[in-house]
């Protein structure tokens, strides 16, 4: 109802601020903008809602429809802002009997309602062209983040040992090949000595990467690819009872772990993995979907997977999906050094600048993007290389994130 009520008073703002800003025309301008407000308003609506009810059917079209409803929303939620809060301030003049006075300035050519409209209007268009440049290019612009970490238990032999991390493909929301393509070329660019595929590589449906199984065959890797499971590799948010129950749900989840055989990549699911070089080891551990935030399940067995670890190897690396199962378990085993997780996508929209992170996805995750430590224990969370729901990314475009580990 919160939801409901607050995009209408967006939308209501939305015309304030068009029908101020155009105070001045004539009656007949007026009235044009007026009725091309809530024409194109009705119609962004209607697509928006009819596309995303739809969007199993010829996707890609729909997902750009729901996106520009997306930047619309968003455009006017920040035009909003500025014009409530004029509004309470006037009304808080009005109640104490000071707001007698003109809203602007005589002879300045300009008043004061229309100057915050057109602010308010200028200061709208950067959500709504920088969603429009998400969906455009943003949504494939990979990014290699490179970090190097420093552990002093980590075996002399992997002093300078890199490891690549992909996360979160969505291969579901690609209708070429090309860009995943691209990903491919830039991620064999990197010549990692070990890669990680840390879950979600579907949206639900293990056909979805089907069509990719080639592609992602692309990756090159002396040593083998190890992969997780993510929550939306479960499909757990399809409607079974509509697609023949359970046992369709677990033939799709089979089908799914045969892809992942197909592609080459070996899937963890609760084990260990020994790594050897020169003699000495590090363990890799991966265990499936586990999270302690917004309800999602907790399939995964961390402590079959710690148990299958050899017992002389002093380094251990986690690849967990969900970067919540840090703090909600990982943090009990002192003796996992790292632990690599996805998941939040940075919410595919914020502010990522060196000195200032900021997306919503922060409110609902303590690590949701980037390194964390605590201790000895480092968490890394991937930004992700695919999308899923809003058809592109702003600010946390997607991600390849090469590490070096350095003994010390």
């Amino acid at each position: 109802m919160f939801f409901f009520a607050l995009v209408a008073a967006a939308e209501w703002y939305g015309y304030q601020a068009f029908r101020t800003a155009f105070a001045s025309s004539e009656s007949g301008s007026r009235r044009l903008v007026a009725g091309l407000y809530w024409g194109v308003s009705m119609l962004v609506w209607v697509l928006g809602i009819w596309a995303m009810r739809n969007r199993h059917e010829h996707p890609s079209f729909k997902s750009y429809l729901g996106g520009v409803l997306l930047a619309v929303i968003a455009a006017k939620l920040v035009i909003l802002i500025p014009l409530l809060l004029e509004d309470l301030t006037r009304l808080g003049r009005w109640a104490l009997q000071l707001g007698n006075r003109p809203a602007g300035n005589a002879g300045t050519g300009i008043s004061r309602s229309e100057f915050l409209s057109k602010a308010a209007l200028v200061l709208g268009a950067i959500p709504f062209v920088s969603l429009l440049w998400g969906m455009a290019k943003g949504g494939t612009d990979y990014t290699v983040r490179r970090v190097v970490l420093r552990f002093p238990n980590l075996p002399a032999s992997f002093d300078g040992f890199t490891l690549l991390q992909i996360s979160d493909l969505h291969t579901g929301s690609f209708h070429s090949k090309e860009p995943l393509q691209r990903a491919v070329n830039i991620i064999n660019e990197q010549k990692a000595d070990q890669i990680f595929m840390t879950g979600d590589l579907v949206n639900n449906y293990a056909t979805e990467v089907e069509e990719h199984i080639d592609t992602l065959a692309g990756i090159r890797s002396e040593r083998p690819i190890y992969s997780i499971l993510g929550n939306h590799d479960y499909a757990d948010y399809v409607n079974w009872d509509a697609e023949g129950g359970r046992p369709a749900k677990d033939a799709n989840l089979a089908r799914l772990k045969q892809n992942h055989a197909k592609i080459g990549w070996e899937l963890l699911l609760d084990e260990a993995r020994t790594v050897e070089r020169n003699g000495e080891k590090i363990v890799i551990l991966g265990v499936q979907n586990w999270g302690a935030r917004m309800g999602f399940p907790k399939y995964g067995q961390l402590a079959k997977a710690h148990a299958a670890a050899a017992a002389d190897a002093p380094f251990k690396i986690l690849l967990s999906h969900d970067p919540s199962h840090w703090e909600g378990e990982v943090q009990q085993y002192e003796d996992i050094d790292l632990m690599l997780a996805g998941h939040t996508h940075g919410m595919q929209f914020g502010v990522n600048l060196p000195f200032l992170k900021w997306s919503p996805v922060q409110y609902a995750y303590k690590q949701w993007a980037g390194l964390y430590q605590r201790g000895k224990q480092y968490l890394y969370v991937n930004a992700g290389l695919g999308f899923i729901g809003y058809h592109g990314r702003v600010g946390f475009l997607p991600e390849i994130t090469v590490f070096e580990l350095r003994r010390g």
